[in-house]
């Protein structure tokens, strides 16, 4: 199974920038629009402090290519 563990949005985001993804635009609230070639746009939801569980975060994944050791 998946290594994940709960993390803070933020890392996620910045996680997701260091691995190619761009902010594409930014919707109301904490909505952000993410675009890396290659890859269908990816709407992040979450605040910056808000806590991301596993099951969360392997959804992300699945849509993202993030792996447990980019965070």
């Amino acid at each position: 199974m998946s290594q994940w563990k709960s993390v803070k949005a933020r890392l996620v985001l910045s996680a997701l920038l260091r691995i190619g993804w761009i902010i594409k635009r930014e919707a109301k609230g904490s909505h952000r629009i993410l675009s890396r070639s290659g890859w269908a746009d990816f709407v992040f939801s979450f605040h910056d402090n808000e806590e991301i569980g596993p099951r969360m975060l392997t959804r992300i994944a699945k849509k993202t290519g993030l792996l447990p050791e980019d965070l």
